[in-house]
């Protein structure tokens, strides 16, 4: 499944979270390597390998290597169709109060 996304424009994304379909629990990234740890996680907790997830989202495996460890940026259409293979949807929501360190404590 690939989608298809144009983007003109970008002012900020503040905050960018990964929401499980059907669960309450949410996770927040900020970073290029915090999006990958999200993906990651979400990929072993289904006993995926990365092959599995990139035959399921439409990408090579050396894609979905790159974007777990955050070795690039990826555009919008990839990871958008990795969280959709993974059953997760993206949400864009205001910046929290914190400092970086509380985040990267998280991952």
């Amino acid at each position: 499944m690939a989608y298809k996304a144009k983007l003109y424009a970008i002012t900020h994304i503040d905050n960018i979270y990964a929401i499980p379909h059907n669960s309450h629990m949410t996770d927040l990234a900020r970073t290029p390597r915090q999006i990958g740890a999200i993906i990651q996680r979400a990929r072993k907790k289904r006993d995926w390998s990365q092959m599995q997830l990139a035959e399921k989202s439409g990408l090579r495996q050396a894609t979905i290597s790159m974007i777990e460890t955050g070795q690039n940026t990826a555009r919008l259409e990839t990871i958008l169709a990795i969280l959709a293979a993974l059953d997760l949807e993206f949400r864009i929501g205001a910046r929290t109060k914190g400092h970086d360190q509380d985040i990267e404590a998280l991952f």
